[in-house]
C-alpha cells in the first residue's frame, strides 16, 4: 500500500543547531516536516485512527505530527530526509505487528534455574564470617 501524502504536509525551515560555523548561524537549514493527521484527505478513518494511536508519542497537541531533520548542510536535502523519515515511520505504523507466541520453559529448565540459584546462595553463605555467639 503506497499513499503519496506530499500535498498534505507543511515544511517549516528553521537554524539548524550544533557544529557548522556561521553556516549554521546564517542559513536556516533545519527542516521541520508537519503533517495533521485529522485533517488528512488521503487517509481513512481507520488509518487515522490507526497513526493517532501508534504515533501518539509524536503528535503535538494540535494534532500534528512533527518530524525533524538537521543531519545535512543543505536544506533541500534535510527536507528529502525528513520526507523519507515520515514515509517510514508511516510504514513501520501500518504494517500489521505479529502474533505473540506463548513460549513454555520444560519443567527441566526451571529445576535447573532453581538449582543454579540455590547453588550460588550456598557459595555467598559460605563467603559470610561465622556469626558471633
Amino acid at each position: 500500500m503506497t499513499i503519496n501524502l506530499d500535498s498534505e504536509l507543511t515544511f517549516r525551515a528553521s537554524r539548524s543547531s550544533g557544529p557548522g560555523g556561521q553556516n549554521v548561524n546564517k542559513v536556516n537549514t533545519r527542516i521541520e516536516l508537519r503533517f495533521n493527521i485529522e485533517n488528512s484527505l488521503l487517509l481513512s478513518p481507520e488509518q487515522k485512527a490507526l497513526l493517532t494511536e501508534k504515533l501518539k508519542n509524536r503528535i503535538s497537541a494540535d494534532g500534528d505530527l512533527i518530524i525533524a531533520a538537521q543531519e545535512s548542510r543543505s536544506q533541500a536535502e534535510n527536507k528529502k530526509i525528513a520526507t523519507e523519515k515520515f514515509y517510514l515511520l508511516l510504514q513501520k505504523a501500518f504494517a500489521p505487528q505479529k502474533a505473540r507466541k506463548r513460549f513454555r520453559l520444560s519443567r527441566e529448565h526451571k529445576q535447573k534455574r532453581l538449582d543454579e540459584k540455590q547453588r550460588q546462595a550456598q557459595r555467598k553463605e559460605l563467603r559470610k564470617p561465622p556469626a558471633a555467639g
